[in-house]
């Protein structure tokens, strides 16, 4: 009985050792200290997380490492700032994507902007997968918005008011209209309550009308992409000292979890 027992009992932690899943994150962390923040803050964020949820959570800052081989191990690809630059990473990716692999991207993942360090050089990525197309203007300082729920009914959003506040961030608005593309399905966009949205100092940083998506999905892939994920930075005294947090929102981590869980293919 005793030894039976033993066995049961190694059996039900080796179930509990397994992780439910497995996701690697790619990051740059490097240039701007508002994304090298969140960078940090969100490594340390899905960590945590990972022991809650038993999923396993790797990060890596060489994209080399977006390749066939290393993809195969994962279930879950998360973009915390930039994007892949060489033609051999970039077709990897796609292939991960177009072999029904998951993917979430933060804020910066989707930027693109001709000319610009960044340049929209990547029309699948940009124009199909994203939808988005180039950068076009943000707002500043980052601030808060009210954020509303667009989709009720999708996993990301379960349990979500239909209505709430989100973190402090730099706001990103869009060349191409997603409201057009058949593919996309907002699930969160700015609430017109948050208007005017941005401190300026320039005029253009501050927005006071318009329609701005900022948390989708493409239903021909297992993807979503979050305009989050930039901190306030005390650029001004030049300390860069972090300002704000963008994982210290019960509903928004909420989001963000549920949507990982979902990436996952655990609820």
């Amino acid at each position: 009985m005793i030894l039976l027992f033993c066995c049961y009992g190694l059996l039900v932690k080796a179930q509990v050792d397994i992780p439910a899943f497995k996701v690697i994150s790619f990051c740059t962390a490097k240039n701007d200290a508002a994304h090298i923040s969140f960078v940090h803050e969100a490594n340390r964020w899905f960590a945590g997380m990972s022991n809650v949820y038993h999923f396993k959570y790797d990060s890596t800052q060489d994209w080399n490492n977006l390749n066939d081989s290393f993809l195969s191990k994962y279930q879950v690809v998360v973009f915390l700032d930039t994007r892949p630059d060489s033609p051999k990473q970039r077709m990897a990716f796609q292939r991960y994507m177009e072999k029904g692999g998951a993917w979430m991207g933060f804020h910066f993942s989707a930027f693109a902007l001709t000319p610009s360090d960044y340049p929209q050089n990547w029309g699948w990525y940009h124009e199909q997968f994203l939808g988005s197309g180039e950068h076009v203007s943000n707002t500043w300082r980052p601030t808060t918005a009210i954020l509303k729920v667009e989709d009720k009914k999708h996993p990301a959003t379960k349990q979500l008011p239909q209505k709430f506040t989100a973190s402090p961030n730099e706001w990103y608005r869009w060349k191409n209209d997603l409201r057009k593309n058949n593919n996309i399905k907002i699930l969160l966009s700015i609430d017109t309550t948050s208007f005017p949205l941005g401190t300026g100092p320039k005029p253009n940083e501050i927005w006071h009308t318009g329609y701005y998506p900022v948390v989708w999905t493409n239903t021909k892939y297992r993807m979503i992409y979050f305009n989050m994920g930039h901190n306030d930075i005390d650029y001004e005294h030049g300390s860069n000292k972090t300002l704000s947090l963008t994982f210290n929102n019960a509903i928004q981590d909420r989001l963000v979890m549920n949507a990982l869980l979902w990436l996952g293919k655990k609820i």
